[in-house]
């Protein structure tokens, strides 16, 4: 079995965890979501219904999904599924993420894995922390990674060491203070790759560098503009090359991917994204591509 080391290939596998067990209940929203740092309190039954949609986007292209299991070791950030891990061709490598609060998710994500015999090929150890939304695969043999609050050096060596075997070049994209420690800014925060040569992305808070790089590479930039930045229009999850959800709304973007010969597919994300600042790649742990 060859695992995931592709943004934009054929999704096969993914894992998900449903509202129902990471939001549990309205009481549970009321109490926490300032903890979690949410711009408002989720609507839980909104929430299903929200997930439901996306997921039912899912079914028809995805043959595995996977649901992470409801844990009291863990809270209502849990439902991005994406942060946890990173997976590798040859498995996954379990993060520590900067969020404090959602260190816990590790140790949880770990033992899933390994009920369903998917290999951990490594774990961040000491003061390492790193989120999976700062880091993404350029390519199969390229990976890039955020170092910015949630993601620090000593994360960047270990992973470097431990994905060796599987990358020719590994970059380091240095993050921007943006709204601070508090507010989650990720690498994926401002590029999704939706093709080998085509990508999402919202420029103003990109380094030059990383910028200029992508051109030369020759991959085209669909420019998300501030306001849609906002409504997580720069958040796009590909299904296959050129095949994509976005959270509706975010008219313009949808509009360059429509003319870039992209599919795109939309769903309401109000309540499991934009008040949790975490759109559909946040939402799913691509496990296999091909």
């Amino acid at each position: 079995m060859t695992y995931c080391s592709s943004m934009y290939r054929s999704l096969e596998q993914v894992i998900v965890k449903h509202p129902k067990e990471a939001f549990r209940n309205q009481s549970h929203l009321a109490d926490e979501w300032r903890n979690f740092n949410y711009l408002e309190e989720p609507d839980f039954e909104e929430a299903v219904r929200e997930f439901q949609n996306f997921i039912s986007i899912l079914e028809m292209h995805v043959s595995q999904i996977d649901y992470l299991p409801a844990s009291s070791e863990v809270g209502m950030d849990s439902l991005y599924a994406h942060d946890p891990v990173k997976f590798t061709p040859a498995g996954a490598i379990i993060l520590k993420s900067g969020k404090t609060l959602r260190q816990p998710e590790a140790a949880v994500y770990k033992e899933f894995l390994t009920n369903r015999s998917i290999p951990v090929i490594g774990e961040l150890t000491g003061d390492a922390v790193s989120d999976g939304g700062d880091i993404i695969w350029l390519d199969d043999r390229t990976i890039v990674v955020g170092r910015g609050y949630r993601t620090n050096d000593e994360a960047i060596r270990q992973l470097k060491e431990m994905t060796a075997d599987f990358v020719d070049e590994f970059i380091v994209v240095q993050l921007p203070h943006d709204q601070g420690e508090a507010e989650c800014l990720h690498l994926m925060s401002f590029i999704s790759m939706v093709d080998h040569d085509l990508a999402v992305v919202h420029s103003p808070l990109m380094p030059v560098f990383f910028r200029q790089l992508l051109i030369e590479r020759g991959i085209q930039l669909i420019e998300v503009p501030k306001d849609e930045y906002d409504t997580l229009g720069c958040n796009v999850l590909a299904l296959a090359p050129r095949t994509c959800v976005i959270v509706s709304g975010n008219a313009s973007t949808k509009k360059q991917l429509l003319d870039a010969g992209a599919t795109v597919y939309e769903y309401k994300g109000e309540e499991i994204s934009v008040k949790g600042t975490g759109g559909p790649t946040c939402l799913t742990s691509p496990v296999v591509r091909n």
